[in-house]
């Protein structure tokens, strides 16, 4: 594979999958979407098993002029981090087409053919993003992620989603103009010390001063921070969450806001080194009150998917707080939770879905309890999804939690300490929703409320497993994770051991 352009053809699938289904009728459109997803995750499975190499690095490289002039390339590559966001991305679309099924049945024909379009053009959007290598370019399809998020927000979904997208579109604009600026200012220094490039390989060589690093870290913080998100610029992720289909929440909690800590990986501690160390005590304190925070808040909602969107505001705080303590451990602790939080909000927001649409409401204190007596499969997948949005031992989130949560004792023990409160703030809102819409007595009768069908179960199983296999043995994502981060932390100037983990230890023990 290594003379074709292997990225190029990954964006290009779904792509021209997006064009094809928007003229197909609607069973046609969803077999036909779901084709196209699945030749996506077959080739970037190819890819990655036939073509990247392990030691690390940028790989499944290529570069094309593009506007010479201001020295803007059409450039792609993917390194550690790169491949497991586009294994990620490719994973949960095909997911959520086959999850979504009868989503966009409300909206007749050309709504479900339209759903499945802007869905394609978001994951070829995503991935672009995650593989650009030029800066330019990966503002401009950063922006583009945009449009079929808003159409999929706005058009489909509960009352009031109109007014949701134009919240999201308007946090999400403001936050891409303050990036711009930086992205101005990056091709002024590149100017001024020669030929201006916005190539990440000639940036990343630019001797810049602290202070202007720092102005320009401020711009593109900002726009990860909202993309992310984080608190204080997070108020659009539960109204998000809570009004749009479920199908459209994994893809912008579980791919589309993994741009966020992926741009701060990317961009501030890649570019910016001096600058993201200079702001790591403000960071660190963001995020640890993104964390106890999104967690307080998850506790107190009624609806159920608003809960689970504000757990993602927490979860995001762990994400933040272990690439800013400058630790292999906490750094390699972040990626993998991305990774995970991937995996396991995508089973949770999904099971969720499913419950609702049984139940006709979002609202935990309508639907009463009892529904483990007469669906216990959904039931429990419920609460596996559940159990390892609080880290349990043995599923998959436990390991990266314990990782950033370690590294963040090793940074500052009051961090640590605020940090892992989380935990038992998560078991309180996971059990409690558990126990109001799953236990106790109930007028439901077998029958009345179907179970899972093999549909739901078969979207539903790639997602568990998974939480199962890496909570038991993540050494396959940290052998892909751990080049990336020895490049990362030679590039900020800290060095320390990359974290060790066994299977032994993901059961409990001390990675």
């Amino acid at each position: 594979m290594s003379d074709l352009p292997v990225l190029s053809v990954l964006i290009a699938i779904p792509l021209l999958g997006a064009v094809v289904t928007a003229f197909l009728p609607a069973a046609t459109a969803r077999l036909a979407g779901l084709g196209f997803a699945g030749a996506a995750l077959l080739w970037a499975a190819i890819a990655a098993l036939s073509a990247y190499d392990l030691d690390g690095g940028m790989q499944l490289t290529e570069t094309h002029a593009w506007i010479e002039a201001l020295g803007v390339h059409y450039a792609l590559g993917v390194d550690g981090l790169g491949l497991l966001m586009v294994l990620l991305t490719t994973l949960l679309v095909p997911i959520v087409l086959a999850a979504s099924w009868h989503e966009a049945d409300d909206e007749g024909n050309s709504g479900s053919r339209t759903f499945v379009a802007w869905v394609l053009a978001l994951e070829a959007m995503s991935l672009a993003v995650f593989t650009a290598t030029d800066v330019f370019l990966f503002y401009v399809v950063f922006e583009a992620t945009l449009i079929p998020a808003y159409f999929l927000i706005g058009g489909f979904g509960r009352s009031g989603r109109g007014r949701a997208a134009t919240k999201f579109l308007i946090y999400q604009l403001g936050g891409g103009l303050i990036m711009l600026a930086s992205v101005i200012g990056l091709y002024v220094v590149s100017s001024n010390s020669g030929k201006p490039s916005f190539l990440l390989t000639d940036l990343a060589a630019l001797d810049i001063d602290p202070i202007t690093q720092r102005w320009l870290f401020v711009g593109f913080f900002v726009a990860f921070a909202i993309k992310a998100p984080m608190f204080p610029v997070h108020t659009w992720l539960a109204d998000t969450t809570e009004k749009a289909t479920t199908g459209t929440s994994v893809l912008l909690v579980c791919v589309l806001d993994k741009i966020g800590t992926f741009g701060m990986l990317r961009f501030c501690l890649g570019l910016l080194p001096d600058a993201s160390q200079w702001a790591t005590p403000l960071v660190v304190v963001l995020a640890l009150i993104s964390i106890v925070y999104g967690a307080l808040v998850a506790i107190g909602q009624d609806d159920l998917l608003r809960l689970i969107g504000l757990t993602s505001l927490s979860h995001f705080g762990f994400i933040v707080l272990g690439i800013f303590v400058f630790s292999s451990q906490g750094i390699s602790g972040s990626i993998l939770y991305m990774v995970n939080h991937g995996i396991g909000t995508a089973a949770l927001f999904l099971v969720a879905g499913y419950l609702v649409r049984r139940r006709g409401t979002a609202s935990i204190k309508a639907m009463g309890g009892g529904v483990e007596k007469v669906a216990p499969v959904l039931a429990g997948t419920l609460l596996i999804a559940g159990l390892a949005a609080c880290g349990l031992p043995g599923l998959s989130p436990f390991v990266s939690e314990m990782l950033v949560i370690i590294a963040a004792f090793n940074h500052a023990w009051w961090a640590g300490a605020i940090a892992v409160t989380a935990i038992v703030l998560a078991a309180i809102y996971v059990l409690w929703a558990y126990q109001r819409t799953m236990t106790g007595p109930s007028e439901l009768q077998v029958g009345v409320m179907r179970d899972l069908d093999a549909r739901e179960v078969g979207t539903l199983a790639p997602l568990l497993l998974a939480l199962v296999l890496f909570g038991f043995f993540p050494m396959p994502l940290l052998d892909v994770i751990n080049p990336h981060v020895t490049d990362i932390m030679s590039n900020v100037g800290v060095t320390d051991a990359p974290p060790t983990v066994t299977s032994v230890d993901s059961q409990g023990g001390h990675p």
